[in-house]
């Protein structure tokens, strides 16, 4: 294990005091279930549970150390190393957690690139990460790290020799995203694209353009701004980014005037084929992720590769081997009665402009001689007092993507449900969980079934369940129907 961080930076940069037998720092990490050897376990106040209460458990688990209250730490002491840090802030762990992010980005001598939007910044993140891995050591967030615990969790885990870091930001209110792009300092800044996520917490869509917009505001002198040359509020964000410290706005989409064009979109079942034009070259790549919207995206990612000075074809040739994040478009065969159906897992979370864009990669997809195309649908949370017509609203998309059959769990998709022809409805429950079997009954042979839904209407146990029931995993089916 190589050490990320010395006694001596530790105390240095939280202000702290190191105490106990000295273990090599390897990592960072605020859950237990997740902590490995040697990581320095931030014994942060949560809503619910106070990290301290985790500490014994973190060291016994081999972590390097465990920072804590100094009003704690007396009473911790004979559980193994601890960074006593001094009060500090509403929570004096993550204030430590936040110096020592800015401890690693200020040692850093990375280009650092900074990813927000509606939609798809996990994906973007993830791509990212993919096609630079192969030309330098990048660190990113990982899963979807984007909020006030995940973001300074993702500097400190920066290790001083990265030479690309790629961080997701994310925000459910406005001024959420200015002090965690303040912490980032990023070298660039994309923004995917503006949608009704989090619409509840906003009175518009122009709204929430300014909250992504303020992503701008910690752009480092002379960096770049990247924006989505097709959404509706593109002048707006320009205008964020004029305010910044940016020294060039660079855009994206099919817009003929986006300086990463797409010229051509060629969509097949399991891959994309994007002829683009990169700041005036032209550059064809296969994009190993179905659908619209991440080809889309792709654009994004080239804008960010170019902007960087990376190697344009290494990043296209990469492109061809990404696969998509788990929850958003993984799929997996699933052996049904001596035939094959496809789970397409887009589980992770919802809004109308995910929904729209995940059926229409449904309608994409072959199915055999008697399939049908499945959706099966939870209701999409945070949006507000419009969230019945915003659900009835997704019929519309349903009839152009040809769906047979729609199965929707939760109280707002049930308005959808009833928006639809009798012939498309294939069922409707109050909970994901009471979907499993009556969805299980009815698959066979040659179906696409896409699972879909915000978080909170945890989709993904249907997921789980298919995949435990048809996948070809002996251990998942042993799992699932017992000895």
């Amino acid at each position: 294990m190589t050490a990320l961080w010395t006694r001596e930076e530790l105390e240095a940069a939280t202000g702290g005091r190191l105490t106990g037998a000295d273990r090599e720092i390897g990592g960072a990490s605020i859950d237990t279930r997740t902590l490995a050897p040697g990581d320095l376990f931030f014994a942060i106040r949560g809503e619910a549970r106070d990290g301290h209460d985790f500490v014994a458990d973190a060291l016994g688990r081999g972590a390097g150390a465990a920072v804590v209250r100094e009003d704690r730490a007396e009473a911790l002491a004979a559980h193994g190393p601890l960074l006593a840090v001094p009060e500090a802030g509403e929570d004096p762990v993550l204030t430590a957690m936040i110096r020592l992010g800015a401890a690693a980005r200020a040692r850093t001598k990375a280009q650092v690139v900074a990813v927000t939007g509606s939609v798809g910044k996990t994906g973007t993140k993830e791509a990212l990460r993919h096609v630079l891995s192969e030309q330098g050591e990048t660190h990113a967030s990982a899963a979807s790290y984007n909020n006030h615990w995940g973001v300074p969790l993702t500097l400190a885990r920066m290790p001083a020799a990265t030479r690309y870091g790629i961080f997701e930001i994310g925000m459910n209110h406005g001024a959420e995203i200015v002090p965690l792009t303040a912490q980032v300092r990023p070298d660039i800044a994309l923004i995917t694209t503006i949608a009704p996520a989090h619409i509840e917490h906003f009175a518009s869509l122009a709204a929430i353009a300014d909250a992504k917009g303020e992503i701008f505001s910690g752009l480092q002198p002379g960096g770049v701004a990247i924006i989505n040359r097709d959404v509706p509020h593109f002048d707006r964000l320009v205008a964020h980014a004029q305010a910044s410290r940016a020294g060039r706005i660079v855009s994206f989409g099919e817009h003929p005037e986006a300086d990463v064009r797409a010229q051509r979109i060629v969509l097949r079942p399991d891959l994309s084929v994007v002829d683009a034009v990169v700041m005036g070259e032209p550059v064809t790549y296969k994009l190993g992720t179905a659908g619209r919207h991440t080809a889309l995206n792709s654009l994004g990612v080239m804008a960010v590769i170019h902007a960087l000075g990376a190697d344009l074809a290494r990043a296209a040739l990469a492109l061809g081997t990404l696969s998509p994040p788990v929850g958003r478009g993984a799929r997996t065969a699933l052996e049904i009665d001596g035939g094959t159906a496809y789970l397409i897992d887009e589980s992770y979370n919802a809004n109308p402009t995910a929904v729209r864009a995940a059926l229409a990669t449904l309608a994409g997809i072959e199915t055999g001689p008697r399939g049908r195309r499945i959706a099966v649908l939870g209701d999409m949370l945070e949006l507000g007092a419009a969230a019945p017509d915003l659900h009835r609203g997704l019929a519309e998309a349903i009839e152009a993507a040809r769906i047979d059959l729609v199965f929707t769990a939760g109280p707002l998709t049930r308005h959808l449900f009833e928006a639809l022809p009798v012939s498309r409805r294939g069922g409707v429950a109050d909970t994901a969980a009471d979907l499993i079997e009556p969805l299980a009954r009815i698959l066979r042979p040659g179906d696409a079934v896409m699972i879909k839904g915000s978080n909170g209407s945890r989709m993904g146990r249907i997921v789980e369940a298919l995949k435990a029931r048809y996948a070809n995993d002996p251990a998942r089916r042993a799992l699932a129907t017992g000895p």
